[in-house]
């Protein structure tokens, strides 16, 4: 079943964080034309540092066919 999985830089309160994953799963069923009784949403939150490692291995070291929007940013501008 879908399952989204966001990952950002902390800071957002946690009432952004369930408007965020109400829209997710919105644009979801409505582009996969599925009941959201079978999605789920994950969040969360690193600082800018640890956030290096998790860009590198869910970004960078993806193969480039799993990747449906890239970076605009270099992530070592972060810390």
């Amino acid at each position: 079943m879908p399952h989204i999985s966001v990952k950002m830089l902390e800071g957002r309160s946690e009432e952004q964080k369930k408007r965020l994953a109400d829209a997710l799963v919105k644009t979801l069923t409505a582009e996969l034309h599925c009941s959201g009784h079978y999605v789920t949403c994950t969040i969360e939150d690193y600082s800018a540092a640890e956030w290096q490692k998790v860009f590198k291995e869910e970004i960078s070291d993806k193969p480039a066919d799993k990747v449906f929007k890239k970076a605009e940013y270099d992530p070592k501008d972060l810390l």
